[in-house]
C-alpha cells in the first residue's frame, strides 16, 4: 500500500467515523469504527506484520450504484441545490459529503482500488 492510498484510507476513515462505518477485524467479522489513534494507525502500517493483515483497511462501503430510487432523488436535490445553484455557495457543499458519508458510499472508489469492500445488502440498516 503506497502511502497516497494510506493517507485516503485515513482521511475517508476520519469522516464517516461519525456514521458508524463498519469495519473488517477478521474471520468475516465486522465491528462499528469507534475512534481512530492517528499516531498508532500510522505506526502501525510501517510494521510489515500489519501489512500483511487488513485488519485497518477494509471499511464496508455501499458502492454508489446501489442508491434505491428515493436515495437517488435525494442525492440529485442535493447536487443541483449545492453545485447547480448560484443561491448556495460552494462552501456549503460539504452537506452533500456528509451525506454521502452519513449513506456509507463509496464516492472516492475505495472498492476499485482494494481500499474497502462492499457492504452486504442491509448492513447499515
Amino acid at each position: 500500500m503506497t502511502q497516497e492510498e494510506r493517507q485516503l484510507l485515513l482521511v475517508d476513515l476520519s469522516a464517516r467515523l461519525p456514521y458508524g462505518v463498519k469495519v473488517y477485524v477478521g474471520d468475516d467479522l465486522a465491528m462499528t469504527l469507534r475512534q481512530i489513534d492517528y499516531k498508532c494507525f500510522c505506526e502501525s502500517w510501517e510494521n510489515e506484520d500489519f501489512k500483511s493483515h487488513s485488519r485497518w483497511k477494509l471499511s464496508y462501503l455501499r458502492p454508489m450504484s446501489s442508491m434505491t430510487e428515493e436515495e437517488k432523488e435525494e442525492y440529485c436535490n442535493l447536487q443541483d441545490k449545492f453545485l447547480c445553484s448560484s443561491q448556495y455557495p460552494v462552501t456549503d457543499a460539504y452537506e452533500l459529503f456528509d451525506w454521502l458519508n452519513k449513506n456509507h458510499f463509496d464516492y472516492r472508489g475505495l472498492i476499485e482500488k482494494g481500499l474497502a469492500l462492499e457492504a452486504s445488502e442491509g448492513m447499515y440498516k
